[in-house]
């Protein structure tokens, strides 16, 4: 395990992409085949491949009483040492750096620890076990046991990166591994695979989330028009939670876009298992009733709980609307263009007589005017916007190109005001770059959200200082700071929220720019952001305009 945290700390080190996947092939080429495959899956920032199911359920409060009691050091005193690197791996490292051992843990001892921690029941249980693992190992090694354990091994270094890795150390190709990976969900068995040169024996396991198409953003309907000559098949862009559904007899599960179950909406379970045979099928799940989306805010609702309560089923009933097959039968069909996945798909769905699942409805624009056309009646019926695709593409995994273009309503924008600001994480965490703004409400002000993305690093050291400078209250990680400096953010819509003191909330805000020449008072008000909220395409009327 040393090596492995040497190779670690060597990536960490090196920004330069083709030096990362140099450390890794050469560092897979210098273990044994097994304890090559383990740790490829250990450098993907997992304890276990992708398509297994299992978990440590090892969390950070578990991790640091085992760091204390081995450290000796009190909750205070590593609350101290994390504050100072913003991150558990590090702070793990200093505060074990005391402690010396006569055992080298092996890659091998760390997954057996892995799986042991998997089988374990009840925090007491589990803390034996995290304690034998991290007492066993050296202050480095430890680094990176919290890392692999908390998902967050921050090296700069992808999955795609270590299947690169794999392609060099084995000189095979990198489309061949990818693939490979994708079909197994294992990036160790496809490391095996490359060893004998049988990446092509790779097989598809169902029950295991192909990584999602994505789209690229078209700024208008005539530069999305122009991306598709011979016409694109436009569907309405839908405010919901994207799925991909799996089944295979009575068996059914959905996944997330970050490929992760969804278990909240189990009344979708029995209608795709009345439908025949083998599939997978992409699509959203929508709040939905009397045959419209609901606002994602009421969707919102549902999200987090793992067994609903009756009446919120019924309250908020949802839709699963599918317009994508990429498996059927024992056949992927990633590489048929959307218009034979499609006909599969609508044959497929022909007899579903659940109102729990609905085919997305889908037209064929050849010119500008009917793509704007398409667009205003999507937002009209509620929608975010439209999705334009190629007739004749493949189904990309995890990739966004030109085949699959979404146009959306333009951003809305607020000028805001910092209340308070946090320390980062990782490369972030000595700066101060998570912003809590407000907005006016009369002679007060009232947080709507937090921001941490759009500013370069640059600008993000200038508010580091002017913050440090003019913080009101020192809270460790955080800082409230006097309400003088002006941000416009971005977002996609407004939610209501009982979580800030607006009531509302701003969906994916990012900082689009400084406003340092704007002075406080002129910050936009709560009566503002009411007004957005109403007049958003979700709150329209169906079939009808905006409401004034």
């Amino acid at each position: 395990m040393r090596r492995f945290a040497e190779t670690c700390e060597a990536v960490a080190a090196t920004t330069k992409k083709n030096e990362k996947v140099r450390l890794v092939s050469a560092y897979l080429l210098s273990i044994s085949l097994e304890d090559s495959a383990r740790a490829a899956v250990f450098l993907s920032g997992r304890a276990f491949p992708r398509y297994d199911e299992r978990v440590t359920a090892v969390g950070g409060s578990l991790l640091w009483q085992a760091i204390s009691k081995l450290s000796g050091l009190s909750s205070d005193e590593l609350s101290l040492v994390y504050r100072k690197y913003g991150d558990g791996g590090a702070a793990a490292e200093e505060a074990l750096q005391n402690r010396t051992t006569n055992e080298a843990l092996s890659i091998s001892q760390l997954a057996a620890a892995f799986e042991e921690l998997a089988r374990s029941r009840g925090p007491s249980q589990k803390l034996v076990v995290l304690e034998n693992v991290l007492g066993r190992a050296e202050p480095l090694v430890a680094k990176y046991i919290v890392k692999i354990l908390t998902g967050d091994l921050r090296i700069g270094l992808k999955e795609s990166l270590v299947e690169e890795a794999i392609a060099a150390a084995f000189q095979r190709p990198v489309a061949q591994v990818r693939r490979a990976n994708m079909l197994t969900g294992d990036i160790g068995e496809t490391l095996r695979l490359a060893s004998v040169g049988k990446l092509e024996d790779a097989r598809f396991r169902l029950f295991h989330p192909i990584g999602f198409m994505l789209a690229s953003p078209a700024d208008t309907a005539a530069g999305l028009s122009g991306n598709f000559p011979e016409g694109s098949l436009v569907e309405d862009k839908y405010d919901g939670i994207r799925a991909q559904a799996h089944k295979s007899g009575e068996a059914v599960k959905l996944f997330s876009r970050t490929l992760d179950e969804i278990v909240e909406f189990p009344e979708l379970a029995n209608p795709l298992a009345a439908l025949p045979g083998e599939f997978i099928l992409d699509g959203e799940i929508l709040g939905w009733r009397d045959d419209h989306p609901l606002p994602f805010t009421e969707l919102q609702k549902r999200l987090g709980r793992k067994h609903p309560e009756l009446w919120l089923t019924q309250e908020i009933p949802v839709a699963f609307v599918i317009f994508d097959l990429l498996y059927q039968d024992g056949e992927l069909l990633l590489d048929q263009s959307l218009t034979e996945r499609r006909r599969r798909l609508e044959a497929l769905l022909s007899g579903a007589a659940a109102p729990q699942l609905r085919l997305a409805s889908a037209q064929v624009c050849r010119s500008a005017d009917e793509v704007q056309r398409a667009f205003a009646a999507s937002l009209d019926r509620g929608n975010e916007g439209i999705m334009a695709k190629a007739p004749d593409a493949p189904y990309t995994p995890g990739h966004r190109g030109r085949s699959w273009l979404k146009l959306k309503q333009p951003m809305a924008t607020l000028d805001v005001v910092v209340v308070a600001a946090e320390y980062g994480h990782g490369k972030r965490h000595g700066v101060l770059s998570d912003y809590t703004f407000a907005v006016r409400d009369g002679d007060r002000l009232v947080s709507i959200g937090k921001a941490y993305s759009g500013l370069t690093d640059a600008e993000i050291q200038q508010l580091t200082s002017y913050f440090l400078e003019h913080t009101i209250e020192d809270q460790g990680f955080r800082r409230r700071v006097e309400p003088t400096f002006v941000l416009e953010v971005a977002f996609n819509n407004i939610q209501r929220s009982n979580r800030h003191e607006s009531g509302y909330a701003l969906r994916f805000p990012r900082i689009a720019r400084l406003r340092p020449d704007k002075p406080v008072e002129e910050i936009d008000t709560l009566a503002r952001v009411e007004e957005l909220y109403k007049n958003q395409p979700a709150h329209r009327p169906q079939g009808g305009k905006a409401e004034t």
